[in-house]
């Protein structure tokens, strides 16, 4: 691998040429190939050629979960953009200070 090329790591998320994020998930050093995941969970392996040839750069992990998980906003059991009554006090405003 050339200097350039970022070498796979385990749990680390990188971005592809194409702009498409995705997580090394497993690393077999016997048949040197690369498992990773996509954030909307597709699997894809890698030999070494084509771990260069996409050109990773690494990336920070996602902060939403669902991607891989297919949840559609409706199983959250909530409106996510609903927000809360008018008349919800928050209980720690009970609290002196």
């Amino acid at each position: 691998m050339t200097a350039q090329t970022m070498l796979p790591e385990v749990g680390k998320w990188y971005k592809n040429r194409n702009g498409d994020n995705f997580e090394v998930v497993a690393i077999d050093e016997h048949t040197g190939t690369i498992e990773i995941q996509y954030f909307d969970g597709t699997l894809e392996e890698y030999d070494q050629d084509t771990w260069i040839e996409i050109h990773p750069h690494p990336v920070e992990a996602p902060e939403d979960y669902s991607g891989s998980m297919d949840i559609e906003p409706e199983d959250y059991g909530m409106d996510r953009d609903e927000h809360a009554p008018k008349d919800w006090n928050n209980p720690l405003d009970e609290f002196d200070s």
